[in-house]
Order: structure tokens, then sequence, then C-alpha cells
């Protein structure tokens, strides 16, 4: 196929030529994949600057996406992309394969540099999602730096550099420039543009940018970044959501009810941090979607062993999933499941139809996906949620498991609702109507902070179920909390 670029398709091909280390914030379907390539492509075979390139994506990216958009254009034929995947002995044999571009997953990232050390052959990088860098306590990103001295060239791609906040910023701006523009380590750049907004005695839970830090920010890093909108440079097609709000039976609701206290009332002394509230979230999530874990212990042979058991608590999610896929009549769906035993109930349902089922895991079933070939794709949103290409293949999606995460739910959505789809998308939400499902949804609406919606949601169900009614001596009903 011939690619004919888009103008800001051309500007960003030429910065990536002219610019030694560049971020490429660009928004969901605006071609992040073909534009790094070409530039790749020239800077290789016209300009004879780049021999070695690296590409470090997720892993399902990692497996496709960059092979099929270089094989899908014409231009680009004089590549060579290896993916450096699967075993240890495959990724060396891949590594020492003649090629032009090794596509590695980024958990494989500390293995990489360590194989390499001081002979580190690749003089360009790219990062795809670099959001995923984000963290200067990672492997993945301690590995980058202690090797940023041999790389030459570096290229940041993600739709979303700061998806929980502006701290975000500053392990993958430290990639690009060594810390010259926001400063050589997170301490000195949380003291310069924040203050800390959530703490106890000794730990700081979160930070707020300081009056006017944003700005500041940005202008600092304005020469090193590319930040762009889809909506201003593309024809998308039209976006429908659907809210299916699914109300429990009576006996569903009961239990729902029940057991929600009974995790609430859990937490030792009412205390709710970041950790137990995640916890606590993923419990409440399980339920309101129909099945919980339960973990036992039993003994054998004089050991405690711990087993983990799905209880199923309703199957009211599960039958309003079916009643949706039956109105749907026959267009093909991509599913997004959040627990195992989600997806478990879902096969279990849908084996019972003459639907052609599958559940994405490798690039076979992509290419089938967009061949027509599945009337429905089940999927965990992290799993596709950056780079796949799966907009010929049907044009909606069904959260049957909803996510705190905002940066997944608009990467997962993005798969279908992106340059190339033909037809109107409709996004569709399964919502368990009086649980923990409305507080995600409603965040996840107002793009909120995450972590600080969750964290209000749970707060609000611990007062309501500590909140315990007693008579005092004269018969009298007090609230203690």
């Amino acid at each position: 196929m011939k690619f004919i670029p888009h103008d800001y398709q051309r500007y960003c091909i030429t910065r990536i030529i002219q610019d030694e280390f560049l971020a490429l914030f660009l928004d969901m379907g605006l071609g992040k994949t073909v534009i790094t390539l070409t530039a790749v492509c020239d800077l290789i075979f016209n300009r004879f600057q780049v021999s070695r390139c690296l590409v470090i994506a997720p892993k399902k990216v990692a497996e496709d996406t960059w092979t099929r958009e270089q094989s899908k254009w014409d231009h680009l034929s004089l590549l060579k992309v290896r993916p450096v995947l699967g075993v240890k002995n495959k990724r060396i044999r891949e590594l020492n394969s003649p090629g032009n571009v090794y596509v590695i997953n980024r958990e494989n990232v500390p293995w990489l540099v360590d194989y390499y050390r001081n002979s580190w052959p690749f003089d360009m990088v790219v990062i795809d999602e670099s959001s995923s860098f984000k963290s200067h306590q990672a492997k993945r990103f301690r590995g980058l730096k202690n090797i940023r001295r041999h790389i030459h060239r570096l290229v940041e791609l993600t739709g979303t550099p700061s998806p929980n906040g502006l701290t975000d910023l500053w392990a993958q701006m430290y990639l690009l420039d060594e810390g010259e523009r926001l400063g050589r380590t997170l301490t000195e750049y949380r003291n310069n543009y924040f203050f800390p907004s959530a703490r106890n005695a000794n730990t700081i839970f979160s930070y707020e940018p300081r009056p006017g830090a944003e700005e500041q920010i940005q202008e600092l890093i304005r020469d090193i970044c590319i930040s762009l909108s889809a909506k201003d440079y593309l024809s998308l097609p039209d976006r429908i959501d659907n809210f299916r709000y699914i109300q429990l039976d009576a006996k569903a609701r009961k239990s729902y009810d029940e057991m929600e206290r009974e995790k609430v009332l859990e937490l030792p002394e009412g205390i709710l941090d970041a950790g137990s509230a995640a916890v606590l979230s993923g419990k409440l999530l399980q339920l309101a979607n129909g099945a919980i874990y339960h973990t036992a212990e039993q003994i054998e042979n004089d050991e405690v062993r711990q087993n983990r058991e799905v209880i199923e608590i309703h199957d009211n999610k599960i039958e309003g999933f079916m009643e949706l896929i039956e109105e749907l009549n026959g267009k093909h769906v991509l599913v997004f499941y959040n627990f195992q035993h989600d997806l478990d109930r879902l096969e279990r349902a849908l084996s019972k139809t003459k639907l052609v089922v599958r559940e994405l895991k490798t690039s076979v079933d992509i290419a089938d996906w967009n061949a027509g070939k599945i009337d429905v794709l089940l999927a965990h949103p992290a799993s596709v949620a950056y780079g796949l290409n799966l907009q010929d293949g049907g044009s909606d999606v069904i959260w049957f498991g909803l996510n705190w995460s905002l940066e997944l739910y608009q990467q997962a959505n993005a798969r279908l609702h992106r340059q190339g789809q033909k037809h109107t998308v409709y996004i569709h939400h399964l919502i368990a109507a009086g649980t923990v499902d409305e507080d995600v949804m409603s965040a996840l609406q107002r793009k909120d902070d995450c972590q600080a919606a969750l964290l209000e949601a749970l707060k609000a169900r611990i007062e309501k179920y500590t909140a315990v009614r007693q008579e005092d001596p004269d018969g009298r009903v007090q609230k203690v909390s």
C-alpha cells in the first residue's frame, strides 16, 4: 500500500530525523507506528545515521503491530523487523540474525541490558507507549537509565504521557535529556513543581502541582515534545456510548449487600490507604460482576496450603450481557472483561450459542478478527490497550467488567474508534446498579483522578457500614462511628 502522509505526519517524520531525542505525544489513531518506521527507514538507508534500531513495546504490540505495519506499506519494504520474543534462546537467536529493527517487549528490557551491558549495539531506541516507563523505580526504567549514554537517538511514543498526573512525566523526560529540563532526580522535580496533597506523619501519598507549574513544565519540555490531538487532524467516525444498568434481583441484591458490608468491615480499624483500597475495590468489582475469589486454607501432609476458589453470587450481569448480544443480532463484538472468572463465565454462557467466540491471545486471533471470522472477541483491556489495530473487525465494544484505569479505558476503546473505522462505534457499558460499578463509570465519564475517586467512593462505604445503631439505656437510638 502506498503511504501518503498527512501534513502532521510529514512534520513528525521530519522532527524524528532532525532531533536526536524526541517525544511524540500523539493521540490514539494518528499513526505513530508508520510515522516512526518511515523516519527510521530514512535514517538507515538514506542518511546512514542509524544502523540498528530497538523498539520497546507492550507484549501484544511487539508480537503484531510493528511487523504488520512494516509489511503493510510499500516504502518500508527495505526494513527487516525482527520480534525479539519468547524463550531466552529464541530471543538470542533473533538478536544475532540480520535485521534493522528489533522489537522487544518491555518486560525483557532488564534482561536485554544485562545481556549486552557496555556492548550495547542499538544506536536508536524507540519506546512505544512510554507512559509504561513513568516509574523511576521500575527495573525497565533503571535498565535504560544505566545504558542511556550508549543511546544516540531516542523516540518516545504515547497518547497518554501523564495518565495519573504530571509526576508521571519525570522518568520519561529523564530518558530523553538525563534530567536537563525537569531535574536530575524525582525529588528535585517534586520539590520544584509540587506540594504534598495527602500524607501522614511519615509518608506522602500524593502530590498536587503548584499554581502555574503545569505551564512551566510544558514550556520547559516544549522543544523535545510534539503533542497532537486526533480531533484536530482526523475525521473520526461517530461514537455513541450506551449505558446498560443491570438491576440485581432480590437474592443477588441481598448477597451483594451482605458481602460488600463484610468486605468493607474487614479493613483494620477502618484504615484505607492506596493498597487496601485497591484490594477492596477489586473485591467489590468482582461482586458486581457476579462472582468472587475466595482463598481457603487446607492442611495437606501437615502443611497449610491456600486454595483459591470462585464463589458465584449471581448471573444478573451475564444475563444482561446475553440479552445485549442477542439485540446486536450478529454484529461482531469486542468484549472487555476484568477478572479470570469473568472470562470463564462468559465463555460458558457463549458456548450455548452458535457464535464464533475467541479469546484474544495471538496475532492469528487479531488477523481472524479483522477478517471478520470471529463474532465475539474476548479480551482483557490491559492486553489490547496499546497499538493494536482492530477497527476492521467490528464497531461494537461491550465492557462487561469495568476498572478504575482511565488510561486503559480510553486506549482500549480506541482499538475500534480510530482512523480507518468505517462505521459508527458503539461503546456498551454493563453497569450493576447500586454497586461500585456506578462509582467507576462516573469517574471515567468525568475523567477524574481515578485513584482519588476510588478512595472517596470507598470512604463513603466505610462511613456507611461503620455507622452502628445502638440503643442507650433510655431507649433512644444513637449513631456511633
